[in-house]
């Protein structure tokens, strides 16, 4: 069945509602990197000094393990609550999480010490929401919302964005965050930023994001070609399977979604 599809061309990628999923799939990576994750990864133990956090190293391994341990969680709610589920409510999460740890860390003063270890809290709940909704979901989300024909090519470039905005925040967060000439200085003030980020991935997620919950490949194709909005496929119900996909004809890629119907139709007349 595979090879009946034919091989697809990166420009493949952008016609029709494939280039509607691949918008979706390199937003939903860029955004990712938005949450501001790897500040957190990548500098946290330079932020927690300059904050006046006692054993920053050590608050950076704790986070590292609340990452390790939130994963597991995520893989349970990813199929018992779905895609859009998670991912809304990690974004919800993170949103609050960012917001409380930037006003914490911009008006206490860095001997507070309740307010360091409001920051510190607030710093692992945040990586908790992350890794438990958008640190895996993402890529269970890119990786089921495109159809074999193009889904190797189409993954590249949603990894791609990733990728990209990964190696720009890296190189570009510390003269945000760093003091002196020619840097930002806005030490706490950047989670403002990946607060912003936050919530932006709400309205993200609920205007865009399929719930691609229990469906085959073959049945994705056939709710993005039924339903128009994301918020509406929550009640998105079926009708191809993979089978009948296979069944209507070895020229698979040249069939149209009405053909498999008819198809499909035709057989459960003649039982």
């Amino acid at each position: 069945y595979e090879t009946s599809l034919g091989k697809a061309t990166y420009l493949d990628c952008f016609k029709g509602n494939l280039g509607k999923r691949l918008a979706t799939g390199c937003l939903l990576q860029a955004l990712q990197q938005l949450t501001g994750v790897n500040f957190i990864f990548y500098f946290g133990t330079s932020f927690f000094t300059n904050s006046g956090i006692d054993k920053p190293f050590v608050i950076s391994m704790i986070t590292s393990t609340v990452n390790t341990v939130s994963t597991f969680p995520g893989l349970y709610a990813v199929d018992k609550f779905g895609r859009r589920s998670t991912l809304l409510g990690g974004a919800i999460g993170m949103t609050v999480c960012q917001f409380i740890v930037a006003i914490t860390g911009t008006v206490a003063d860095i001997d507070n010490m309740p307010a360091q270890r409001t920051l510190i809290a607030f710093v692992c709940i945040y990586i908790f929401f992350f890794a438990s909704t958008w640190g895996p979901n993402v890529w269970v989300v890119t990786g089921e919302i495109f159809p074999l024909k193009v889904r190797a090519k189409a993954l590249s470039m949603t990894t791609a964005s990733n990728w990209l905005l990964n190696w720009a925040l890296a190189y570009m967060t510390p003269y945000l965050v760093n003091s002196g000439p020619g840097n930002a200085d806005l030490g706490a003030k950047v989670f403002f930023i990946w607060g912003s980020s936050c919530f932006i991935c709400i309205f993200f997620v609920w205007a865009l994001i399929y719930e691609t919950k229990g469906l085959s490949l073959e049945q994705v194709d056939e709710l993005y070609s039924k339903v128009d909005k994301a918020w509406k496929s929550t009640d998105f119900v079926p009708t191809v399977s993979f089978q009948n996909v296979a069944h209507a004809g070895v020229n698979a890629r040249e069939k149209s979604l009405a053909d498999i119907e008819a198809v499909v139709e035709e057989r459960h007349q003649s039982v």
